[in-house]
């Protein structure tokens, strides 16, 4: 979800926000009986990685007289006495890695699943040539809320990039057409803000010119599958995007007040504040009292507080019918069929059809179920699933389903990941528990408090014993269920900005993050150090700033981007990391082992704390 938040009146057509070498301590009993090092529990102990032999206690794990190799420096050693003695490669921040060398190919299963977060605009810039679409323009300073070029044949090119990483899933922003203007950005009004995130919809049917051809898309998905990985979706059912100046004279929908038109340029989206002035001012030109909006989405489709629309409650009174952010809110719960709405009647390019008695939910859910259909998608990422009604989710989920299965049944001869459809829910700030999302179609949920519990972790990974408990205990317990955590998020904050200018944070981070139970997220840039970008009033535009592409290719960052490599490999090797049972077999070093089958690892950290 995008945040906003505005000042100004009319609120839902206003601006967007918008490791020491030694005898290792071994622990009987029941890991939950073992506290963690109190030193642990202040995030500022920085633990000094061991470069020493070290003696591992492997717990039963593996064999006696079993060999096993280190997956980072591929040494190997023999099971003596229950133990193994290797030294961590002076990269590896104090880890070893140790697998059976006669390792087997385990099954993909989402429990253990790696997935990449790219916001396709700031990601790759793959054809310079459909970098600008519908009028839209560069505002020549910060380009905080332009768009900067990224689009499906850039992610295409990075497939590669991703799969090294061990990438098994990859998760894009919206691809649908987006409102072709800007709205004010930020609480301040100090930038042009366009959808180059994906969350202001215009067009459901049909791809943004900036993103690229529905070929394109296309090449994206069966190229990812080809390479094992997974197609996620970013879908919005809650709301689309914002009316703009650019839109209205476009589309034909809505009106300024009389004679306000010597107020603005020839095309309507070139207008710009006088220096007095922020971009919120065009608000002024409007009317938002006449009776022209019936030529938007309508009043039967979304409430929105103007003309005839209905004005919806406050999101915190009613959370699915109410506001978010301002935006519209589509009525998914209404059971009166509707029509198509007149501006998408009237688009030559959509791809929209009148469906029979449909009502707004069945209407959203043909259009987004038909990416599956078309392209074979793997799966959904749902934004602000909070405050749509869950028989809403559940529908999706079905129809996703038939849609997949459709797919697959028309491309027997295609690679194809996944027979069963997957859907992660967005519910700002759900935790590791098993709520009621799971009994509406979700197979996941954003897990929002691993960012805060990694900082500790990546200072010192003994700290993440606790955490890694807690979640493995609760997520493959007699009740099973899955997260996706993450400790980077375009809504909230980078781990960068968490590090600071510690190159050495944002290196082992990775060993936080890729070894938590249950499914994990990398966001675009946490395997190289990507920086907190131009924000301006809007604390979370930062976060999506450009893909570090001359860093990497100038081998800048080849330090942390190799180790986040070899540790998402290993993952993606041994889905017991995140699907697994976890055990704690020492403390001092700190050894863990995961178990899931006939899938076995041991995870061991060396330190000078």
């Amino acid at each position: 979800m995008v945040h906003i938040t505005s000042p100004l009146k009319r609120p839902l057509l206003l601006s967007a926000f918008l490791g020491l070498a030694g005898c290792a301590t071994t622990v009987d009993g029941p890991a939950r009986a073992i506290p963690g090092p109190p030193a642990l529990n202040d995030s500022n102990v920085f633990c000094e990685a061991s470069r020493t032999e070290l003696v591992i206690p492997v717990g039963g794990a593996f064999a006696e007289g079993s060999l096993v190799k280190d997956f980072y420096t591929g040494n190997t050693a023999r099971v003596r006495n229950g133990q193994v003695r290797m030294t961590p490669d002076d990269n590896a921040e104090g880890l070893l890695l140790l697998e059976p060398v006669d390792e087997t190919v385990h099954a993909f299963t989402w429990a253990g699943a790696t997935v990449y977060f790219a916001v396709t605009d700031r990601f790759a810039n793959g054809r310079a040539d459909n970098d600008i679409n519908y009028g839209r323009q560069k505002d020549g300073k910060d380009e905080i809320g332009t768009f900067h070029g990224g689009d499906f044949a850039g992610l295409t090119q990075k497939l590669d990039y991703l799969a090294d990483l061990g990438v098994n899933a990859l998760w894009i922003t919206p691809p649908f057409e987006q409102m072709h203007g800007w709205v004010g950005g930020g609480d301040r009004g100090d930038f042009r803000h366009y959808g180059y995130h994906g969350y202001y919809a215009l067009d459901f049917t049909v791809p943004d010119a900036n993103f690229g051809t529905r070929e394109e898309f296309r090449t994206l998905v069966q190229q990812a599958h080809q390479r094992g990985i997974r197609v996620v979706m970013d879908v919005v059912m809650n709301h689309p995007g914002y009316s703009s100046l650019q839109d209205m004279q476009t589309f034909n929908f809505g009106a300024l007040h009389s004679g306000f038109e010597k107020h603005l340029p020839e095309h309507w989206g070139d207008w710009r504040p006088e220096s007095w002035e922020n971009h919120h001012a065009y608000h002024a030109f409007i009317d938002y009292d006449h009776a022209d909006w019936r030529n938007w989405w309508g009043k039967d489709w979304v409430r929105a507080g103007i003309a005839d629309y209905d004005t919806p409650p406050s999101a915190s009174v009613d959370p699915v019918r109410g506001s978010l952010a301002f935006l519209p809110d589509f009525k998914t719960e209404s059971t009166n069929p509707v029509e198509l709405p007149v501006f998408l009647r009237n688009k030559e390019s959509s791809r929209a059809e009148h469906l029979d008695n449909a009502t707004v939910r069945e209407y959203l859910i043909t259009w987004l179920t038909d990416w599956v259909r078309e392209f074979g998608v793997d799966g959904f990422r749902v934004d602000t699933a909070k405050h749509v009604e869950p028989d809403a989710w559940r529908e999706l989920k079905a129809r996703a389903q038939e849609a997949l299965d459709d797919y697959r049944e028309r491309h027997p001869d295609t690679a194809l990941p996944s027979e069963e459809f997957w859907m992660v829910a967005e519910v700002f700030p759900h935790s590791v528990r098993k709520t009621g999302y799971f009994d509406a179609g979700f197979d996941a949920v954003i897990n929002f408090d691993l960012q805060a519990e990694a900082k500790a972790g990546a200072r010192c990974l003994q700290a993440m014993e606790p955490v890694y408990r807690e979640y493995a205990d609760k997520l493959h317990g007699d009740d099973p269920f899955n997260v996706l955590s993450y400790i980077s998020s375009h809504d909230t904050k980078l781990f960068a900005q968490i590090a600071g200018d510690d190159n050495t944070l944002k290196k082992r981070a990775a060993a936080a993050l890729l070894f938590t139970p249950g499914a994990v997220q990398l966001f675009y840039g946490d395997e190289s150090g990507r920086a907190f970008g131009p924000t301006g009033s809007d604390p979370h535009q930062g976060t999506r700033s450009a893909m570090n592409w001359q860093a990497i290719e100038a081998g800048e960052v080849s330090d942390i981007l190799n180790h986040w490599r070899t540790l998402g490999q290993f993952r993606q090797r041994h889905p017991a990391i995140g699907a697994g049972e976890h055990k704690l077999i020492s403390q001092q070093p700190y050894v863990f082992s995961r178990q899931h089958g006939d899938d076995t690892v041991v995870i061991a950290f060396g330190s000078g704390n």
